[in-house]
């Protein structure tokens, strides 16, 4: 499945953004961005735009952010409550919707100024993300990882709704204990 360009990007980015709090190697308190400079990094690796403070502030807001994303995944077999959640991620971020064109992407929409606040405009750029996730009737795309010991979220946006597993490894983790216990390790 094929959103836009900007909404398979808000898709990744928040679930990557989620599981900063329940990645696979987490530091002491089962968090992967504890720094504003891992905060620096996630910025610039998913291509956010607008202002950036790039303080502890910041970054407290950000992390803070995590829980409420990751309630979307949770509520993902019942659309009346993953709505209510949306909407209140669009009421909470003051999401004002507007066309914009930059970096060669063509129109699309941004919903919050380049000035709001770093996790504002991530709560609004996850909750427009959904909004076109259950407008399309394909909140089964958003998933945990089928992998036992894991609780990342995933969102499967393959064809054929075959993705399981997170961007974690997981799933090659399993498949290599599969094949070790076949050969009989």
């Amino acid at each position: 499945m094929s959103f836009g360009h900007d909404t398979n990007d808000a898709l990744r980015g928040t679930a990557a953004l989620v599981n900063t709090a329940v990645g696979a190697f987490p530091d002491a308190d089962g968090n992967t961005l504890s720094s504003v400079a891992q905060l620096e990094d996630f910025f610039g690796h998913w291509g956010w735009t607008g202002r950036r403070v790039g303080d502890e502030a910041e970054l407290e807001q950000v992390r803070a952010l995590r829980p409420r994303l990751r309630e979307v995944w949770l509520a993902a077999d019942d659309p009346e409550r993953v709505v209510d959640l949306v909407n209140a991620l669009l009421r909470d971020g003051q999401a004002l919707p507007q066309l914009v064109d930059h970096d060669g992407y063509g129109f699309h929409i941004h919903a919050t100024s380049p000035d709001a606040p770093l996790a504002r405009r991530m709560q609004v750029e996850a909750a427009m993300a959904f909004v076109d996730v259950i407008r399309a009737d394909e909140l089964g795309r958003l998933r945990i990882c089928a992998a036992d010991d894991c609780d990342d979220v995933v969102v499967d946006l393959s064809r054929n709704r075959s993705k399981r597993y997170c961007e974690g490894g997981c799933g090659n983790r399993l498949a290599a204990a599969a094949y070790r216990s076949r050969q009989g390790d």
